[in-house]
C-alpha cells in the first residue's frame, strides 16, 4: 500500500479528519450509553505554546526517565506494555496496538513513530504518531499501570508537542472532546490558550472556548435531532 503523503495528511487534518487504523475519517456525534454527545476536534498552535507551572512540574517529575523515539515497529513488548494498560482502563479500547493500527495491513500508510519511555531498561510508556510536513498527530498513548502517578499520558502529550517544534511543525493534533463528557478533556492539558477548536459548519479553526463548543453542540444537536432514532436521548 502507498504511504499517505505528508502534504496530504496535513490537509485533511486541517479539515477535521482523523486517523482511524489505516484509513482517515471524521464524525459530529459519539454514542455513549444510549446518549448522543457532540464532537469537537483540537489542534494546538505549536508558535503559541507556553508551558504553566502545573506542565513543568510534570516534565520535572518525569526527567529521569529516558525518551526515545524509532519508526513505529510494533513488538512483543509494545503489545505486552499495552496489554497492561488494557487491563486497568474503564472504556473499551481495541485488543491490541496491532488492531488499533494497522487492523490486519502488514505496514502503516502513514509515516508512523513511537515514542518509549523507559524506567532503565524498562518501558513504561509509549505514544505513537503520526507525521505530515506541517502537522504531527497524536495517536495513542499507553503505559503501565504501576505509573499512573506519573500522568504518563500527560507527559507523553508534552513530548509529542516538543518533538514537533523541534521538527518546525505548524500544528499539533491531539483529537476531540466530547460536549458534556469530560473523559477527552485532557487533551486540554499542554497549554489550552493556544488551542483551537474546527467549527465543521463553517470549515473554520477557533480560538478554544468552551462558549465556542456551547454554540457548536447547539447547533450541530438541532441540525442532526429529526435524524436520530425516536428512542435516543441527546445532550
Amino acid at each position: 500500500m502507498p504511504i499517505i503523503r505528508g502534504d496530504a495528511l496535513d490537509f485533511y487534518l486541517g479539515q477535521g479528519y482523523y486517523r482511524m487504523v489505516q484509513d482517515l475519517f471524521t464524525c459530529r456525534l459519539l454514542a455513549v450509553e444510549g446518549h448522543y454527545h457532540t464532537v469537537h476536534w483540537l489542534r494546538l498552535v505549536l508558535a503559541d505554546v507556553h508551558y504553566g507551572s502545573e506542565q513543568r512540574r510534570l516534565v520535572r517529575l518525569n526527567e529521569r526517565f529516558s525518551v526515545r523515539i524509532r519508526p513505529l515497529r510494533i513488538t512483543a513488548e509494545l503489545e505486552a506494555l499495552y496489554a497492561l494498560y488494557r487491563r486497568s482502563i474503564t472504556f473499551d479500547a481495541p485488543e491490541t496496538v496491532e488492531a488499533f493500527l494497522l487492523g490486519g495491513a502488514t505496514h502503516s500508510i502513514f509515516n508512523t513513530e513511537v515514542m518509549e519511555v523507559r524506567d532503565g531498561e524498562q518501558l513504561i510508556a509509549a505514544g505513537i504518531f503520526d507525521s505530515g510536513v506541517h502537522s504531527l498527530a497524536g495517536i495513542m498513548n499507553f503505559y503501565h499501570p504501576a505509573y499512573r502517578k506519573y500522568s504518563l499520558g500527560k507527559y507523553l502529550m508534552l513530548l509529542k508537542i516538543d518533538h514537533a517544534r523541534r521538527h518546525r511543525k505548524t500544528f499539533y493534533y491531539p483529537g476531540y472532546l466530547v460536549h458534556n463528557y469530560p473523559k477527552f478533556n485532557y487533551k486540554l492539558f499542554p497549554c489550552q490558550t493556544a488551542t483551537e477548536v474546527y467549527d465543521c459548519l463553517s470549515g473554520k479553526w477557533l480560538p478554544f472556548a468552551w462558549e465556542a463548543v456551547e454554540a457548536q453542540a447547539a447547533t450541530l444537536m438541532a441540525e442532526v435531532l429529526d435524524e436520530l432514532p425516536d428512542d435516543s436521548e441527546v445532550d
